[in-house]
């Protein structure tokens, strides 16, 4: 097996580094040695921390982007190949192509691989959106049960259950199938996978979770009630979406630290920051700089390669450019993780909202003719596709959208999000949702979907209000 670049870089740090620190078995140098560190995986790995970023089978043949990939990432996550809806198709009946593809790449270039994700309200195969009860609870367990096994002693840490707990101010549980079984059911989540897979860390995964706030300190209370209890909870993940509607805040290092203080890990695991130049630049600093603060923080992924792989690509929130250039932020966070350091604090810090996606700018628009264009990005695996839609307004600011999407024969959607979808098959139309209807002239925002079978070819129609 070849050594990656980012490996050779690590030896020869090594090899010129004469006292070595260990800590809870991670390899630590100093920050003077860990300036030598020319890649992202490498210099974390410094540091005794992971840097990766999340794959999709497909752009593998891609030759700039596996080039990066293997150049500057020491960790994997697929982005939906190892969801419900891609390994379970039909009920019992297991595939797992593309996310082997994905497993296999990373082992060959020395990538360790992150599991996303187990037991999930979002992206469930058909048969199980019908479920209640007894009978998704059992399919729960199954399911499982069946991928970590899969794949056990090749998962670094599973994201075991993603994004229970619902958003706004009662900090409550989200209505869900899943969580219409049982209260009880994300702990049995756990169990489960820990008799599949004993050596895997097992995390809770979420959003709008990055500062102290009511879903934040409902996820920690149980965490606390978890080990509390015995029962099996390794690690914390945060996504941090991170844009004008869910800013980076002065509390976001002390919210770490506060899980760690639980006894569990704590992961930044879908990194992306809306934004460009300096001010995007900064806020990439200051979000490596307070994991590299915590000490039971192991790493940050971030949530795709290219701005254009991004599934928000408008906001240009990730640390390559739509050809594969490294930005200022790519420049900010490598310096962060070679020179530590401590975080700016935010001049205006506001509470997140309840939707990961960017709010539209609030400048006056300039006069002129409304309307809108809509244009689809497509995500596809075999049997299924996650599809994103941009809605760009035009010469004048709009109040609100419909588009128009044509499935192929034998597609059908089985999830939306930031819209309201009619239809499920065929001709199907998407309205905009009330946070998301505004939106100035020459500015876009973004929705979803996903489905079964192939995703859409023809480009959407837009009408504007």
């Amino acid at each position: 097996m070849n050594r990656s670049p980012r490996r050779r870089v690590l030896a020869a740090t090594l090899s010129t580094t004469a006292a070595l620190v260990v800590a809870g078995g991670a390899v630590l140098l100093s920050a003077g040695n860990a300036s030598a560190a020319t890649t992202l995986g490498a210099s974390a790995e410094a540091s005794g921390r992971y840097f990766g970023t999340a794959v999709a089978a497909y752009k593998l043949s891609d030759s700039v982007y596996s080039t990066i990939l293997d150049r500057e990432f020491d960790m994997v996550t697929p982005e939906n190949e190892m969801k419900w809806d891609a390994t379970e198709p039909s009920q019992g009946s297991f595939s797992y192509t593309s996310a082997d593809q994905i497993v296999s790449h990373a082992q060959a270039h020395n990538q360790r691989m992150r599991g996303h994700a187990l037991a999930w309200h979002s992206q469930q195969p058909s048969w199980a959106q019908s479920l209640e009860g007894t009978a998704i609870r059992n399919a729960m367990i199954n399911h499982i049960t069946n991928v970590a096994t899969h794949y056990k002693g090749k998962i670094y840490s599973w994201d075991v259950v993603n994004e229970a707990f619902a958003d706004g101010s009662g900090g409550g549980r989200r209505d869900s199938n899943l969580q219409r079984s049982g209260n009880d059911w994300i702990e049995v989540a756990f169990k489960t996978a820990r008799a599949a897979d004993p050596a895997a860390k097992l995390c809770y995964n979420d959003y709008n979770t990055d500062g102290v706030n009511a879903k934040s300190t409902a996820v920690y209370n149980m965490v606390k009630d978890f080990k509390a209890r015995g029962v099996p909870i390794d690690c914390v993940g945060f996504q941090s979406h991170i844009n004008s509607g869910s800013p980076y805040t002065a509390d976001y290092q002390s919210n770490l630290q506060r899980f760690a203080d639980l006894g569990v890990d704590v992961q930044i695991t879908e990194l992306d920051i809306a934004g460009s130049g300096s001010a995007q630049a900064t806020t990439y600093a200051n979000v490596v700089k307070s994991c590299l603060a915590v000490t039971r923080c192991n790493g940050l992924t971030v949530w795709g390669i290219r701005d254009s792989d991004s599934w928000r690509a408008s906001d240009t929130p990730l640390l390559f450019d739509g050809s594969g250039n490294k930005k200022a932020a790519y420049d900010s966070a490598l310096a962060a993780l070679n020179g530590g350091g401590t975080t700016t604090s935010p001049t205006t810090p506001t509470s997140p909202t309840s939707s990961p996606t960017s709010s539209p700018s609030t400048s006056p628009p300039p006069s002129g003719t409304a309307g809108c264009t809509a244009t689809v990005s497509l995500n596809q695996w075999t049997g299924g596709f996650v599809a994103t839609v941009k809605i760009t307004a035009g010469s004048a600011k709009i109040s609100g959208w419909t588009t128009g999407v044509t499935l192929p024969s034998g597609a059908a959607i089985t999830n939306s999000w930031n819209a309201t979808a009619t239809g499920s098959s065929g001709a199907v139309s998407f309205t905009n949702v009330a946070y998301n209807g505004a939106v100035n002239a020459g500015a876009s925002t973004e929705f979803g979907f996903q489905g079964t079978g192939a995703g859409p070819s023809a480009t959407p129609t837009c009408t504007a209000r």
